[in-house]
């Protein structure tokens, strides 16, 4: 059995559905990230892009002069919420045997249409990736800028973290967190 699956296997039993994460979302948010589902490392530690390897942190503390990987979990969120920035995923839960997306199967959506009444204040949203874009037909119904970014997963290795960094602070700029 790989490394990945018995992980998996400590965060659910086999079969079990898959739990994922709460949304950081507050009245101050005016962009919201989605991701598609946490990954494993991420499930095991209860924290968004838990992996070590995820290049979500240190992209946002490019565009805002932050060593956020330096910081705590708690401390990140602080600092999300306070510059405008709200993090979730499409998917509330699914089944799946290692990290991929491309393993998830039987995805039941989070309740996206709350994003308006969540965060009066949204101004856009942002989808990590192609599995979370492909919610892009529901985040496109609240009658928001939606953007599809490129993902931050390592799986991403077609993407420098450079041209991620200019596509991610473009959408930022865009949405005034930067």
């Amino acid at each position: 059995m790989s490394r990945a699956v018995a992980a998996n296997r400590a965060v659910e039993p086999p079969g079990d559905r898959l739990q994922g994460l709460p949304p950081v979302i507050g009245r101050a948010t005016r962009l919201v990230v989605l991701g598609s589902f946490p990954g494993i490392a991420s499930l095991q530690a209860r924290q968004y892009y838990g992996h070590p390897r995820n290049q979500f942190w240190p992209i946002l503390g490019a565009i805002w002069g932050l060593d956020l990987p330096a910081m705590g979990y708690a401390q990140r969120l602080a600092e999300l919420r306070r510059r405008g920035l709200g993090i979730w995923d499409v998917y509330a839960s699914c089944r799946r045997e290692g990290s991929l997306d491309q393993a998830i199967e039987e995805p039941a959506f989070n309740d996206l249409a709350s994003l308006r009444r969540r965060a009066p204040g949204l101004v856009a949203i942002a989808h990590n990736g192609g599995e979370s874009a492909r919610a892009l037909r529901h985040t496109a119904a609240l009658g928001l800028p939606v953007h599809r970014l490129p993902s931050t997963s390592p799986a991403n290795a077609s993407w420098s973290f450079e041209r991620k960094l200019e596509a991610w602070r473009s959408v930022f700029a865009g949405a005034g967190l930067v």
